[in-house]
């Protein structure tokens, strides 16, 4: 009876650790996720930014276009993708000339008081700065008042950018 009691009580710690640690890590892989949600930059799993497009070409060539992997920057906490190592050397002379407004969130959800993921292709350069919008029909609603949905997004931007992307 004692063998039987000693096997079992040592099958129940091995299981208690197994249990302990199976928990330490499946909470090891959730953390990234909930970051991510949190973040105040708009990233993807892989911490791109941007769906990879490149932010200098809004700028320079007036046009999305998507970055390549081998030309790359990180910049506050986001990996941002170029076309070229001109563009990347371009983007880190001065990031916050090129970064994107809000972290890279829909401008007009900003505005609304919400964070939304974006479409690269639904863009705007205005004073010298990026904005982007969750799709082109959210992107015609933010072009009827580009000033006033500014100053909005500028006024919750720092609640909102605590708060979980939606």
């Amino acid at each position: 009876m004692r063998r039987f009691t000693t096997t079992l009580l040592a099958s129940f710690t091995i299981a208690t650790a197994l249990c302990v640690a199976s928990a330490a890590t499946a909470q090891s892989t959730a953390a990234p996720a909930t970051a991510v949600a949190t973040s105040p930059v708009n990233i993807d799993a892989n911490g791109v930014a941007l769906h990879g497009y490149d932010p200098v070409a809004y700028f320079t060539m007036g046009a999305p276009t998507a970055g390549r992997a081998e030309f790359t920057a990180v910049h506050a906490g986001a990996t941002y993708r170029f076309v070229s190592a001109a563009h990347r050397a371009t983007f880190l002379a001065n990031p916050e000339t090129y970064a994107p407004q809000y972290g890279g969130f829909c401008a007009m959800g900003v505005a609304g008081g919400a964070k939304f993921d974006i479409d690269p292709e639904a863009w705007r350069v205005e004073n010298g700065k990026l904005y982007v919008n969750k799709d082109r029909r959210t992107q015609q609603v933010w072009l009827r008042d580009v000033p006033g949905n500014i100053v909005k997004a500028d006024t919750k931007w720092p609640t909102v950018r605590t708060t979980a992307k939606r």
